[in-house]
């Protein structure tokens, strides 16, 4: 029987109770988690709006995004995203400052108090955490980012007044099905009747359309009720009640920038053109397409399925280069196959790395993988991997670090910045 933490207990024992408590990482359904949610009176969150992300990629951009213009017009704001990449509290941002370890700690006694027989994930202690914490704070706006899904992860608990796709592909096959119209429908389970569903997602599935229709959502889709177009150096946005032309292109995707203007269109009609123009703009996210130097160019992102590495691939062809090195690490359930032979052909040196968790991958496992003919070099470590990388650098070059979170969030621990030239 693993004991309770006792009083006093520091953020990183609650952590490891909470991992050991629930035989299973993803255990998925509503029930449960609800029902505590009910105990603890977080069904709803007060007067705040909430705005919930789905999609199989760029939830925590969108959110970012959205978060940015947000406290630019003067809004509290709370965000709930995952995983975290170094620090758990990167998990609850309120009002953009990551909750302390004191207040995660107050928020898992309530809920481990609340609970009594009832077991949950370690994903659903995070979401009732961040939940208590928004509705204590009494927030202007909360978002919620869906951890796997939609119709039956944990933020669903919560009735949004936005809910948002942002984009629908195939990851997480066991849980949501092999096909993208049987994602879609999961995806499509954040959509409340009579509440703006928002979706970024151009080649949209029927599956989703049918969803949408049955509960009564007032769809808003790209390419029918927004668009955009961009040049060299900006963009025009067209939807319901704006018309932004030059807008500056932002750091972060571009579809996902211009599905937050169609959210902050419902959410905030009143918000400047100038705050929308900085907040899509300005915005970067940790691990996104992240510089940790420019010369050379050494780029961490947790890209980890063939949608990301597809976007993320787009992004490199276009930048001016030398070699590209690519330093990947992987977790087994991925679809790493395709991941790897997205780039097979834009990389000049592969170097692969173990990740040192259950679920990870080996580095030769993933060697295997790649194409007949493309070879790669295999390491135990990523500290070794990196001094194998470093050693043959020149000004001009790239090296892209990606695969999963684990992956960057290792790399940006073991990464130290350094005078390359």
């Amino acid at each position: 029987m693993q004991m309770v933490p006792g009083k006093g207990a520091t953020l990183n024992t609650w952590l490891e109770y909470l991992l050991a408590i629930h035989p299973t990482e993803i255990d998925m359904g509503l029930t449960r988690v609800s029902t505590v949610a009910a105990r603890m009176g977080l069904t709803e969150l007060g007067l705040a709006k909430v705005v919930t992300v789905a999609g199989t990629n760029g939830k925590g951009t969108t959110c970012a995004m959205i978060e940015a213009a947000m406290l630019m017009s003067g809004q509290t704001v709370g965000v709930y995203s995952s995983p975290h990449l170094l620090h758990y509290n990167e998990r609850v941002r309120i009002n953009g400052v990551d909750v302390t370890d004191p207040e995660l700690v107050a928020a898992f006694e309530a809920i481990e108090l609340a609970r009594a027989e009832i077991s949950l994930t370690f994903f659903e202690y995070a979401t009732l955490a961040g939940l208590y914490l928004f509705k204590a704070a009494e927030l202007d706006v909360v978002l919620l980012e869906v951890g796997l899904g939609g119709r039956l992860d944990a933020t669903n608990l919560i009735d949004a007044d936005i809910a948002v796709v942002t984009s629908i592909d195939l990851d997480h096959q066991e849980y949501l099905g092999d096909t993208r119209e049987l994602v879609g429908a999961e995806k499509a389970g954040i959509f409340r009747a009579g509440r703006p569903a928002i979706v970024g997602e151009p080649d949209c599935p029927e599956s989703l359309l049918a969803v949408a229709k049955k509960v009564g959502a007032r769809l808003y889709r790209v390419d029918a009720d927004f668009s955009y177009q961009c040049s060299e150096q900006s963009w025009h946005y067209q939807g319901q009640y704006f018309d932004l032309p030059q807008l500056p292109l932002p750091f972060l995707p571009q579809p996902n920038a211009a599905t937050v203007i169609a959210v902050l269109e419902h959410l905030c009609p009143s918000i400047s053109a100038d705050i929308l123009a900085k907040s899509v703009g300005q915005t970067q996210l940790a691990g996104r397409l992240e510089y940790l130097s420019h010369s050379p160019k050494v780029i961490v992102d947790v890209a980890h399925n063939p949608h990301a590495a597809r976007y993320l691939k787009s992004r490199l062809a276009a930048m001016p280069k030398g070699r590209l090195f690519a330093l990947c690490g992987m977790l087994k359930d991925k679809d790493a196959r395709s991941v790897l032979q997205e780039f097979s052909s834009d990389v000049q040196q592969w170097f692969l790395c173990d990740l040192a968790v259950p679920r990870g991958a080996s580095a030769t496992d993933l060697a295997a993988m790649l194409p007949d003919g493309v070879t790669a070099a295999t390491f135990n470590q990523m500290s070794e991997a990196w001094m194998a990388i470093k050693a043959q650098l020149r000004s001009e070059d790239v090296v892209i670090v990606f695969g999963s979170f684990y992956t960057v969030a290792g790399f940006k621990d073991l990464y130290k910045g350094e005078d390359f030239v």
